[in-house]
């Protein structure tokens, strides 16, 4: 079973470090100690509270905040506006990710150059890939 430290485990469903931490001082996940002293956590409790996370990610009235899985959280690096249309660039760490939207959209949403924001992107495939 693989093991993962409490900064990646936290990655998995999107929660800081932190918040690993009081959920292993809380004994919601279990660790271990390795060779030279950092705490890990079996691969099983990271799965099992990425899936109470995502299932808790809801708006108070009880509606999810969007169906959208694949979050890029980045900034914004460039905003383009046509008379109708426009494109946003957003750079998610590796990934650069182009959104065409209404120029109205892009106004609304205050979107500019410098500002972090999250592209979200749906699919009807995944792919995994082993580390």
């Amino acid at each position: 079973m693989q093991s993962y430290t409490i900064g990646q485990a936290a990655r998995l469903p999107g929660v800081s470090p932190d918040t690993a931490r009081c959920w292993a001082d809380a004994g919601r996940v279990v660790t271990h100690r390795d060779a030279v002293g950092r705490r890990l956590i079996n691969g099983r409790d990271p799965a099992a509270l990425s899936v109470e996370v995502g299932q808790d990610a809801h708006a108070e009235d009880g509606e999810p905040y969007t169906s959208a899985r694949n979050a890029f959280p980045g900034i914004v690096t460039a905003v383009r506006l046509g008379d109708v249309s426009a494109r946003v660039d957003i750079q998610a760490g590796p990934h650069r990710l182009v959104s065409p939207l209404t120029r109205e959209a892009v106004e609304k949403l205050g979107l500019e150059a410098g500002m972090q924001a999250t592209a979200r992107v749906k699919s009807t495939s995944v792919h995994i890939d082993r580390a």
